[in-house]
């Protein structure tokens, strides 16, 4: 929860002192920036702001769309006390104090609206201590997460909010908001400030739909721009090149952005893309994904998506998976382009992963069938007075290496688990098990 010190700074030079993204926050939704799907004139949330029908609800999107400021302006536009929270700073005490407080101010007419940014971040007490005061309407409750709501939020209290996605600013958006940062009295606008519209468009696409890191660039640029001699500012593209030296593209090897791009990567992949799949690989090298954990997912990939089509895809995997652990990053960074590639140009067959989840599904519904008498061992003499191995043939002592023996359960007998393809070497594994089987089915 936020809380004035004793050091604050009066509210202008507060102001004045602020970063340049937080000056320009917009008080209503006609200043606010993007996410015309859901405040643009006649859409849902901007219908509910209207006409005073707010409820809690989720705001779901990336870093930088405007969550925050959103939630500021539906406070100011509901007439309701603004409180922010923040899961490392507060604890159950805190919550169920400033809910007292809300259920207070709510018997003499007067809203609480609680924002919780990176709600995701609170653990399940926490979650909880906001539920039974959500159900009342003590507060409107509004939670900012980067992560998918499903796996993060208890669904006692999802079940009682609507979720809301934000999406990344478009270029257009930013560059807009670029251009207002340098008109605007909050901004720039006091300042003569020569900057290109090529290098507005440029800081524009490389924040990636993120405003605050397009103005947070902006801002640096021009602290940092060559003074004329009448005092005028202007933005170097050296200085634009530097401010830009590095993009942090959005990854979270903990969330939701860990799965869609491990995702994206395996199904490249098996559609035999390896553009796509080296550009994956790589976006999760670049985001601080661990190695091994790509090389693990290759090597299940070669025996699920590959499997007998190219039994060498196994072994290249686990190579690669010894070439990461014994090097590391960055030098392993190759070695995994060479198995995805790999990957992506081997034929496709997943015959083993059909069988394998065929038979693990018979195992879970079906009774325990017991192993047939005729192929089990018989170490001892009562085993044997059990007719346990009675009629067992040792395939290596006939002419075809072939039995017609049965060897699996009595209820199972002739269910067909591997059914091979025809691509590439599982063709011949084809052949040759449709040529076992025939010999099988003659009578002796």
């Amino acid at each position: 929860m936020e809380q004035m010190s004793m050091f604050d700074s009066p509210d202008e030079q507060r102001e004045s002192l602020a970063p340049l993204a937080s000056r320009l926050r917009p008080d209503t939704l006609d200043d606010y920036c993007g996410q015309q799907h859901l405040i643009g004139k006649g859409h849902i949330l901007r219908q509910l702001i209207d006409r005073g029908q707010v409820s809690s609800m989720i705001f779901w999107g990336p870093p930088g769309v405007g969550k925050t400021t959103l939630a500021r302006i539906i406070a100011r536009t509901a007439k309701a006390e603004f409180v922010e929270f923040s899961a490392v700073t507060s604890g159950i005490k805190e919550v169920k104090e400033v809910m007292q407080r809300a259920e207070h101010n709510r018997m003499l007419g007067q809203k609480t609206l609680l924002f919780a940014d990176e709600i995701h971040r609170f653990n399940k007490a926490q979650q909880d201590a906001f539920l039974p005061f959500v159900e009342k309407g003590s507060i409107i409750l509004i939670g900012a997460t980067t992560e998918n709501p499903s796996f993060e939020i208890n669904s006692a209290l999802l079940s009682r909010c609507k979720v809301f996605i934000l999406k990344p600013l478009s270029e257009a958006d930013l560059f807009r908001l670029l251009q207002h940062a340098l008109t605007s009295p909050k901004g720039f606008g006091s300042m003569q400030v020569f900057v290109t519209d090529e290098q507005l468009h440029s800081i524009a696409g490389f924040s990636n739909g993120d405003a605050r890191t397009a103005l947070n660039t902006l801002e640096v640029c021009v602290l940092n721009g060559r003074l004329d001699e009448n005092g005028g500012i202007h933005v170097e593209d050296t200085t634009l090149a530097d401010a830009m030296n590095r993009r942090s593209l959005l990854y979270d090897r903990n969330g939701e952005e860990h799965y869609n791009m491990i995702s994206a990567l395996h199904k490249s992949m098996r559609n035999s893309d390896p553009d796509a799949a080296v550009y994956w690989c790589m976006r999760m090298l670049d985001g601080g994904e661990d190695p091994l954990y790509i090389a693990r997912r290759l090597v299940r990939f070669a025996s699920e998506d590959i499997g007998m089509a190219d039994s060498n895809a196994l072994p290249l995997a686990i190579s690669v998976f010894e070439a990461c652990h014994k090097l590391g990053m960055p030098e392993c960074d190759v070695h995994l382009t060479h198995c995805v590639v790999y990957l992506s140009m081997a034929p496709k067959s997943n015959s083993l992963y059909m069988a394998c989840e065929h038979a693990k599904s018979d195992i879970r519904s079906r009774p325990a069938d017991p192993v047939p008498l005729v192929i089990r061992n018989a170490p001892t003499k009562l085993m044997e007075d059990l007719e346990y191995g009675k009629g067992y043939e040792y395939a290596h002592d006939t002419e075809e290496k072939l039995t017609r023996m049965v060897c699996l359960p009595d209820a199972l007998a002739g269910t067909r688990y591997y059914l091979p393809g025809d691509q590439g070497d599982e063709q011949r594994v084809h052949t040759r098990l449709d040529e076992i089987l025939e010999w099988k089915s003659r009578k002796p």
